[in-house]
C-alpha cells in the first residue's frame, strides 16, 4: 500500500510516498480503507522538529490523525465496528496519510449517511479542538467571546460552536473570509495594528473571553482587553499562556469518539458546517503542505488516499 513517510526532520521536500506492507489489525482493532484524512499544521510543526522535545518522530515516521473509511478486516475483540461499516475516527499512531490504517476500535464513530467523505476524514482535530476550546472559556448569551483565525480549520468551527452557546461572537480573519462570518451571524474584525480598537469597537463593551487558534501575540492581546486569565483559551502559544495563566486546552482535552460523533451528527444536520478549502490525492502531499503553510486557507484541506 502507498502511505506518506518521512526519514528526517525538514521542509516539505522530506515528505514522499512510499510503499510499504499493509498492516494487520490486533485485538480490539479494525483495518479501514482510508477515502479521507485531513491534514493538520501540527504536523508541519512535528515534521519540522519543532515540537521534537514535545512529540518527538521516531524515522522513518508516518503522519496524520484524522481519517474516514470503510472497515476491511476485524482483529479479535474488535467490538462496535464489523467489516463494511463506514466510518470516522483517529490514529495517534501518525498513520493516517496512507491507503490503509489500523485503528482502535473505541476511536471510531460511524460516518451518518449525509455527510460528505471529505467532512468526515477532516473533522476529529480540528473539531475537537474548536469543541475544547469553547468549553474552556465557557461562553453563554450574556457573553462576548473573540476567536483569532475565525476562518481557519479550528476558528470557523469554534465561532459556530460559541454561537451556538448564543453568545456574541468577534470572529479575527482577513476581510476576504468576513462575508462568510457575517452569514453564520459573528461579527468579523481585521487582524493587523489597530486590532484593538476595533475589537472595542466590534464589542461595544466588555469582552468576556477569548479563543487563540493562531499565536503570535493574541493572549497579550487578550489581556489587553480585560479579559480574566481563566477565560482565555490558547491552542498556539503555550509560553503565553503560563506566563499569564491562561488555559491551553486542545484536541486532547476532548480526544474521544464520544465527541466527535455528536460533531458529526450536527454537520450531518447542517447544524455545523466545515468548511473544505481543497482536496489533493496522496500523491500531491508536498502539494497539500505547501498550500497550509501559507497560512491563509479558509477551512481544512483533506488528502484522499483511496477510491
Amino acid at each position: 500500500m502507498k502511505a506518506v513517510r518521512f526519514h528526517e526532520y525538514g521542509g516539505i521536500d522530506v515528505l514522499r510516498v512510499e510503499e510499504v506492507e499493509r498492516p494487520v489489525p490486533g485485538p480490539g482493532q479494525v483495518l479501514v480503507e482510508v477515502r479521507a484524512a485531513g491534514i493538520q499544521p501540527g504536523e508541519v510543526m512535528i515534521r519540522a522538529g519543532a515540537r521534537h522535545e514535545r512529540w518527538p518522530a521516531t524515522f522513518p515516521s508516518g503522519q496524520g490523525s484524522d481519517l474516514a473509511g470503510v472497515v476491511v478486516a476485524a482483529g479479535s475483540q474488535a467490538r462496535g465496528v464489523a467489516v463494511g461499516d463506514e466510518v470516522l475516527g483517529f490514529t495517534h499512531n501518525r498513520a493516517s496519510h496512507a491507503e490503509f490504517v489500523v485503528v482502535d476500535d473505541v476511536n471510531l464513530t460511524p460516518r451518518p449517511e449525509g455527510l460528505s467523505w471529505d467532512v468526515a476524514g477532516s473533522l476529529y482535530v480540528a473539531g475537537t479542538t474548536a469543541y475544547a476550546t469553547v468549553f474552556a472559556v465557557d461562553p453563554g448569551p450574556a457573553d462576548t467571546v473573540v476567536v483569532s483565525g475565525a476562518a481557519g480549520g479550528v476558528g470557523s468551527l469554534a465561532v459556530q460552536l460559541a454561537r451556538r452557546r448564543g453568545a456574541t461572537v468577534i470572529g479575527l480573519a482577513g476581510e476576504r473570509n468576513h462575508a462568510w462570518l457575517k452569514e453564520r451571524g459573528v461579527i468579523p474584525v481585521a487582524y493587523g495594528e489597530g486590532v484593538a480598537e476595533r475589537v472595542r469597537q466590534a464589542a461595544g463593551g466588555e469582552v468576556h473571553a477569548f479563543i487563540d487558534t493562531f499565536g503570535d501575540g493574541y493572549v497579550d492581546l487578550a489581556m489587553a482587553l480585560g479579559v480574566r486569565p481563566g477565560r482565555i483559551n490558547t491552542i498556539r502559544d503555550w509560553q503565553a499562556a503560563a506566563r499569564v495563566g491562561a488555559r491551553t486546552y486542545g484536541e486532547g482535552a476532548a480526544a474521544c469518539a464520544v465527541v466527535l460523533g455528536e460533531l458529526a451528527r450536527l454537520a450531518e444536520r447542517g447544524e455545523l458546517e466545515v468548511p473544505i478549502a481543497r482536496t489533493y490525492p496522496l500523491e500531491q502531499v508536498r502539494d497539500a503542505f505547501r498550500e497550509l503553510e501559507l497560512g491563509h486557507t479558509h477551512g481544512k484541506i483533506v488528502l484522499r488516499p483511496g477510491r
